[in-house]
């Protein structure tokens, strides 16, 4: 789980050097390219047994891994790699709270928005193209859980995200080529994408496999908040990216309401009756 999350973030701040070259959208097009491949020859879909059910949340998601690592990495790209990840952040964080009336998740809401607030404390120079770009990552982030889910119910094994990776990098093709094209990698700049695209994607994917074979899945949920905290050491030790005490204490607020709400949802689903 520790790889895992240090891969991610490191893999994104190597993605953010490549920035100046070939832009963020030429690097999302590699690395859905190479997440596709890798996806692919992991999992082996049948996309042609797909019936017209399975293939509309598969499609779906399709779109939602396009629109997440594009918003994702050009927020990056404007307010740094921290704040980007942390706002990021909320799409699971309002997946687990959503449809819940308990006092203990409506005080994390009241906590994360308030931390998002100290965050972006908007002023005449702040970025708020780059914080709105950052929430629209968190809208597909949740939006990528819950179709998840459809998707899980609908295809076995990870056929459907495999597919959903494949068309995710097929719609990036033209948009890829044309960045490209118009912005010639740099053998530095190519290399960094691809490092991107193995350290965000390939790795995480087979060590958070592994992880879940071994840990509960609540457990793993809970691991998962600390990737904004993974993202700002990044930043600041690849990136030169600091941030102020109020910022660091606002991402240790979202990580506690991230973990209280992902523990106490799975506690909820382990004593529900059936």
């Amino acid at each position: 789980m520790l790889g895992s999350g240090l891969s991610n973030q490191v893999g994104a701040s190597v993605a953010a050097l490549a920035f100046p070259v070939v832009g963020p959208a030429g690097v999302v097009a590699i690395r859905q390219w190479v997440a596709a491949g890798v996806l692919w020859s992991a999992c082996r879909p049948r996309p042609r047994s797909f019936t017209a059910a399975q293939w509309r949340p598969v499609l779906g998601l399709a779109v939602v891994f396009a629109v997440m690592n594009l918003a994702l990495y050009t927020a990056i790209g404007r307010i740094g790699l921290g704040l980007a990840v942390t706002l990021e952040f909320c799409g699971p964080l309002a997946v687990a709270l959503a449809g819940s009336r308990r006092r203990t998740d409506a005080l994390c809401a009241l906590a994360a928005a308030g931390a998002v607030v100290v965050l972006t404390r908007p002023s005449p120079s702040t970025d708020y193209l780059g914080i709105a770009l950052a929430l629209l990552a968190a809208v597909c982030w949740g939006c990528y859980i819950l179709l998840n889910r459809a998707v899980g119910r609908r295809l076995p094994g990870l056929e459907g995200s495999a597919a959903a990776a494949a068309v995710s990098g097929a719609l990036y093709l033209p948009v890829g080529a044309l960045v490209l094209w118009r912005h010639p990698p740099t053998w530095p700049a190519l290399g960094c994408a691809l490092a991107a695209g193995v350290l965000s994607s390939a790795v995480p994917f087979l060590a958070d496999l592994l992880a879940l074979r071994r840990v509960p899945a609540h457990f793993f949920g809970v691991f998962m908040s600390v990737n904004p905290v993974f993202a700002a050491l990044v930043g600041l030790v690849v990136l030169d990216e600091h941030l102020d005490a109020a910022a660091w204490t606002a991402i240790a607020v979202v990580v506690g309401a991230n973990a209280v709400a992902v523990a106490a949802a799975s506690a909820r689903s382990r004593t529900a009756p059936g």
